[in-house]
């Protein structure tokens, strides 16, 4: 997964890099707000996707004793950080220079120019963004696309492929906001289209931070991951009742599970030792992404009612 990651990121890096040098030197030639615009929002994208690999870098870093569970959620805080970034740069600059030139309109000159350059930033943000929707195709598996995002552990492709498809709305309404505004000698045509960048921008930062902060704060593994566990517990021979099974995702590929289960009364601790190693080994091996598992012999402690709840 890590691997793909940063296959997409590097793409999009790459070519959105390019893009920004190019909307900027076009802005500067035809003075389009809508084209400068274009050009903050290919520069925020190409400082967030180094930052996406910073952290992607920074997570691979191995436990030591301040941070004995790794530092897997590096990937989560620089996610949210993008998303932060989208939001107050790409977003606000857009709205500022869009209201600015609203009620300062200027002529658009050789709008020939940005219809070129419009027309290969769409190619090249066309190709990474079909990248990027490949990759999370094939990592979505049988999920739904929403479901794929909501339920998802690996911010990093959803990112990229929400910023290029922001990418690439932008590049029209920048395309349509240029043309009408020729077509139709309305000046400030090319300003409205720069808040309408501003507020695409605004709106994928808003949905990007509010999927990234649940992991950030603590999610728990899927409905699918936890319950398959809290089966295989209540199967072992000497226990009597599962109490509760709580996850945490500790990064894309590091699932940290605690259960509390009651033993029978009587068992010896040798038995108890190897109720735990035998739940540890097999928890593992129906879900690699567990790395660590933790055992709390516990009497039972949730009423009828809460048990009849917690296993339908």
């Amino acid at each position: 997964m890590a691997s793909s990651s940063k296959k997409v990121i590097y793409a999009a890096l790459i070519g959105n890099a390019l893009i920004a040098v190019t909307k900027f030197a076009a802005s500067v030639v035809t003075g389009s707000s809508a084209m400068l615009a274009e050009g903050i929002h290919s520069l925020v994208d190409t400082g967030n996707q180094g930052l996406l690999l910073l952290g992607l870098h920074k997570a691979k870093r191995p436990p030591d004793e301040k941070f004995p569970f790794g530092h897997g959620k590096e990937v989560y805080f620089w996610s949210f950080v993008v998303a932060i970034l989208i939001f107050a740069l790409g977003a606000g600059i857009s709205l500022y220079e869009g209201v600015h030139h609203i009620f300062h309109p200027e002529p658009v000159e050789s709008p020939m120019i940005n219809y070129v350059v419009l027309g290969l930033a769409l190619i090249f943000e066309g190709g990474a963004w079909f990248f990027a929707f490949k990759e999370f195709s094939r990592a979505k598996g049988k999920w739904s696309y929403v479901q794929a995002v909501q339920r998802g552990k690996d911010p990093t492709i959803f990112m990229v492929l929400f910023e290029d498809s922001a990418a690439v709305l932008g590049l029209i309404v920048a395309f349509l906001g240029i043309w009408l505004g020729q077509v139709t000698g309305i000046v400030y045509l090319d300003g409205v289209a720069t808040v309408i960048i501003g507020l695409i921008l605004g709106g994928t930062a808003v949905w990007l931070a509010y999927e990234t902060k649940g992991l950030l704060i603590g999610e728990s593994a899927n409905q699918e991951v936890v319950q398959s566990i809290r089966k295989m517990a209540r199967q072992l021979s000497g226990v009597t009742h599962v109490n509760e099974v709580l996850t945490m995702h500790m990064g894309p590929e590091f699932i940290l599970v605690n259960i509390s289960v009651d033993f029978l009364d009587g068992v010896t601790s040798e038995v108890v030792e190897e109720c735990v190693a035998q739940l540890d080994a097999r928890i593992k091996a129906e879900h690699p992404l567990v790395k660590r598992v933790f055992v709390e012999a516990e009497a039972r402690r949730v009423s009828k009612a809460k048990e009849v709840d917690r296993e339908q």
